[in-house]
């Protein structure tokens, strides 16, 4: 590849979030090649950070707040915070483990196939498909006698999360393949008319917006943290009956508050929307149509919420045959082709050097919230969002790519300047600093971690 790609795709996704004039030039500093990737996984993630960064940049300005003379991202402090979760420790110890043990590729009958069982359910669900007890090598056996399509099938028929392995030729030949490759980088549909909500610009481009957040993983809460980075106050609801995965509770917790909300309840839900008439922005991870039955249409909630800005994030899209179906970065990998591109002997499916689908998406939905905040202050309206990560594997799979001689894993380490620390019930908390600097200037985590689930489900007074 001659020349840095991620100017043009910086330009590409500014225009994916309405375009108009950069309001400041982005500066990318530091040596390439942090995040080593047969594909142009380096420019993407500058490009969705990018776009997050002046996006944050461009609200400022809309709020009346200064213009900002620069703008700059480093490539180390980039590759930390990809991978943000790699860095993530308590009193000096490692936070969690990423992956569980049935959660990686297995040989089939006919090729390989990706399972994801980090959570319980999803565990008891592919033990369920496949009729094997919870042991690595049963579950080894009773995959390979049979076809990988057919483990999908078995995993997703009975509530778990799986995909074969595909070439990129085989996805783009399926429904849902080209269900996904029809999409928008970032959709936006209308939703309702409202008065604009104007307020004067704070200290950080965010301050003052509330924030709801109903995400979870990495994708979702990698995009209301940078928004709480920017200033923003956050809520983070979780389900009583479905706790988070320590590590992910930990790091994607990062500058919010932390409260546990039953919505099926009466009362659960009176709480969502009165915390919903209080909010600017709600990003929500859950797949398409499944908050239809407590009211969160997009459609009911312009009604009810009119000005709100609703950013959706799903694994596939809420267009085509794999539109509700349950996704992670990884499961998107193996179903798209990039196992298959990043395979490191051509047989065997490989990854990229970090969850960049997650990230990446993570900071396209922050960028996404933050210019239809500034297009709700500036003409009223309600906006609604929607972004995939299957969108962003596609769009990172048009890039021109190296084919040979590319180490698959990022180097560990760092640079320890890009790593700050936290306090929290549990001790000190070392963490990646939020990405970012405008007018040479960082941003911080303003607040120490809070415990899960330990705040009330209540807008603070310091938003108000």
């Amino acid at each position: 590849m001659e020349g840095p790609l991620w100017p043009g795709l910086l330009g590409e996704a500014w225009a994916a979030l309405g375009g108009g004039e950069l309001p400041v030039e982005l500066e990318v500093t530091g040596k390439p090649g942090r995040l080593p990737s047969r594909l142009a996984v380096e420019d993407v993630a500058i490009a969705c950070a990018g776009a997050a960064l002046l996006a944050a940049a461009d609200l400022r300005v809309r709020r009346g707040g200064a213009a900002s003379r620069s703008a700059r991202l480093d490539r180390g402090h980039l590759a930390a915070a990809f991978r943000s979760e790699a860095y993530l420790r308590v009193n000096g110890e490692r936070a969690g483990v990423g992956f569980a043990p049935l959660s990686r590729f297995w040989p089939a009958a006919d090729g390989w196939v990706r399972t994801h069982a980090n959570y319980p359910w999803h565990r008891e669900a592919l033990l369920r498909a496949l009729g094997a007890p919870a042991d690595p090598d049963a579950v080894a056996a009773a995959i390979a006698g049979l076809r990988a399509g057919e483990i999908e099938d078995l995993a997703v028929g009975a509530g778990g999360v799986a995909a074969a392995v595909r070439g990129e030729e085989a996805w783009l030949a399926e429904p849902a393949g080209r269900a996904v490759a029809a999409a928008l980088l970032v959709a936006e549909g209308p939703a309702g008319d409202a008065p604009p909500r104007r307020r004067a610009a704070g200290a950080l481009p965010a301050s003052g917006i509330r924030v709801l957040d109903l995400t979870r993983v990495i994708a979702g809460p990698t995009a209301t943290r940078y928004l709480a980075a920017l200033g923003a106050d956050v809520l983070r609801l979780d389900a009583p009956e479905r706790p988070e995965l320590p590590l992910h509770a930990r790091d994607g917790l990062l500058g919010k508050h932390s409260a546990l909300l039953d919505l099926g309840t009466p009362g659960g839900g009176a709480t969502l929307h009165d915390l919903l008439s209080g909010a600017d922005v709600l990003v929500h991870g859950y797949r398409p149509h499944a908050l239809d039955r407590f009211g969160l249409t997009p459609g009911a909630l312009a009604e009810r919420h009119p000005g709100l800005v609703t950013v959706s994030l799903s694994a596939w899209g809420s267009g085509g045959p794999w539109g509700e179906r349950r996704g992670f970065d990884s499961i998107v990998q193996a179903a798209c082709g990039i196992a298959a591109a990043e395979s490191p002997d051509g047989q065997s499916p490989g990854a990229m050097p970090c969850q960049l689908l997650d990230h990446g998406t993570g900071y396209l939905c922050a960028a996404a919230a933050l210019r239809a905040l500034a297009g709700q202050a500036e003409r009223g309206g309600g906006y609604h969002c929607e972004l995939s990560l299957a969108r962003t594997a596609h769009w990172l799979l048009a890039q021109p790519r190296e084919m040979t001689g590319v180490n698959p894993k990022p180097a560990d380490g760092g640079d320890p300047s890009w790593l700050t620390t936290v306090e929290s019930t549990e001790g000190p908390v070392t963490t990646v600093a939020p990405l970012g600097q405008l007018d040479g200037a960082g941003f911080g985590w303003s607040r120490a971690l809070s415990r899960y689930g330990g705040d009330p489900a209540a807008w603070g007074p310091a938003a108000a």
